[in-house]
């Protein structure tokens, strides 16, 4: 029998690559997102899609209810769709906060809380995605920061409480991974090409697809004594300190 995942913000980027890794390993996927599924998806067997708010608790308990109907059960849930690109703290309004909050954190709380009776019957897991932001001391993010290390807290509390009931839950810190706006960013932005791509031990950028790999490994037997981390996928990013010059290579 194949394995069932939810994968939320599936329509582009980090969600996309997931969605496709699911695949390519033999899951059926169930994804959400305000946009509609990408062609490439769209007449997979596989898959299946719901466009959906998810700052609106009903268009949450919907998609679980979604998949529920769609495949009848429920492997893993991967609370993936997010807001980035936040602003220096004295910029940054009470209205900011809000809007990251919405869509950052209370959207995770809500799937896990409609997920969790089926994800108990199946034995499933859970893997949020957070960031390497939420990890280490970063400026300049001020609204994004707290929420993502709001999910890092949301997912050891959650690892605590349900453990014995054999859900397994973790999370994937990204750093920065590839899209068309991080390519954008990276051509027209010196400082933040220095402090995210030559600040990187391994000196690139990842890719959706790389995030993907660590959230269906988090999610298959193979880690199946794994529960409570939060794994860095980010080419060394946040653990690296005092990079030498690129002439000292």
């Amino acid at each position: 029998m194949k394995r069932i995942a939810l994968v939320t913000g599936a329509s582009q980027g980090v969600g996309l690559g997931i969605v496709r890794v699911f695949l390519k390993h033999g899951w059926r996927v169930f994804g959400v997102d305000q946009k509609p599924a990408d062609a490439s998806l769209a007449a997979h067997e596989d898959y299946a899609h719901q466009v959906g708010d998810l700052r609106e608790a009903a268009d949450c308990e919907q998609a679980i209810a979604g998949c529920l109907a769609s495949f009848g059960r429920l492997d893993a849930l991967v609370n993936n769709a997010g807001l980035g690109n936040a602003r220096p703290f004295l910029e940054t309004t009470d209205d900011d906060y809000e809007r990251y909050y919405a869509i950052n954190v209370r959207p995770v709380l809500r799937l896990c809380r409609f997920a969790l009776p089926a994800l108990k019957e199946s034995k499933g897991s859970i893997v949020n995605i957070a960031s390497a932001f939420g990890l280490v001391g970063v400026g300049v993010s001020a609204a994004y920061v707290p929420t993502k290390s709001a999910v890092i807290g949301i997912t050891t509390m959650l690892a605590t409480e349900f453990g014995r009931d054999g859900v397994r839950i973790n999370a994937v810190a990204p750093g920065l991974i590839w899209s068309p706006g991080t390519d954008e960013r990276i051509r027209n932005n010196k400082w933040w090409r220095r402090m995210m791509v030559e600040g990187t031990p391994l000196g690139r950028v990842g890719q959706p697809e790389e995030i993907g790999e660590a959230c269906a490994f988090l999610a298959s037997e193979n880690a199946g004594f794994i529960h409570g981390v939060v794994l860095p996928v980010d080419g060394g990013w946040s653990m690296a300190k005092f990079l030498p010059e690129p002439a000292h290579f």
